[in-house]
């Protein structure tokens, strides 16, 4: 089975949709149930307790893990100035620690197996240092940096971890950015277009492929920083 975090909306929702059109067995793991049209589990990224009962009863299903996408996360664009500290902490909680949280409680199911993969998802305002997002950015670097150690602590057991880092994708998390300011951001990227969710999918199937055997421990920034 594939494992989707935050699978009711945005980038979550539409890789799940693509996986399960491709035939394969998914999960989603997300906040609230309701409204969701595809085998789910309610689970709070963010709550150790809540992610440690979602990999019990995937556990019991005894149906092996091919793949983990951590794509739940959330934003806030503003000065770091200016940021508040309970965004502070829900940003660095949900972020960071949930993409941790998920990673280390569904781990052993992969090394047990001696295969699978993880998909975390950071943003191209990491590598852009983009102005307004500070806060926001600095927990998709800790994401990445995650990542990249993660993959190496996984390597013996043959589990490949990997984070994608989208540009502006329209998403609820872009809801108040106008289009002049995704323009300017796009603007700064090797590829100077705004790229879809179908977009994502695309690298998502293909690193949770055996074509990308060889890759572990990368950061891909779609659209080019």
């Amino acid at each position: 089975m594939i494992v989707v975090t935050g699978a009711s909306r945005g980038l979550g929702k539409a890789i799940a949709e693509r996986l399960l059109e491709k035939g394969e067995d998914v999960i989603g793991l997300t906040r609230s149930l309701s409204g969701i049209k595809i085998e789910a589990i309610a689970c709070n990224v963010s709550d150790y307790y809540s992610v440690k009962s979602a990999s019990k009863q995937i556990k019991r299903m005894k149906r092996p893990v091919k793949a983990f996408i951590n794509t739940a996360g959330v934003a806030s664009l503003n000065l770091a100035v200016t940021t508040d500290m309970s965004t502070v902490q829900k940003l660095i909680q949900t972020n960071l620690v949930g993409t941790i949280y998920c990673c280390q409680l569904f781990a052993p199911i992969m090394m047990r197996q001696k295969q699978g993969c993880f998909i975390n998802f950071s943003t191209l305002a990491v590598s852009l240092a983009l102005k307004g997002e500070s806060v926001y950015a600095a927990s998709k670097a800790g994401v990445e940096v995650f990542s990249r150690t993660f993959a190496r602590e996984m390597a013996n057991f043959n589990v490949r971890v990997n984070c994608i880092a989208p540009g502006p994708i329209r998403t609820d998390l872009l809801r108040g950015v106008t289009d002049s300011q995704i323009q300017k951001i796009i603007s700064q990227q090797v590829i100077p277009k705004q790229f879809q969710k179908s977009d994502v999918c695309d690298l998502v199937e293909l690193l949770i492929d055996n074509r990308a055997a060889s890759l572990s421990g990368q950061v891909l920034n779609i659209g080019g920083a």
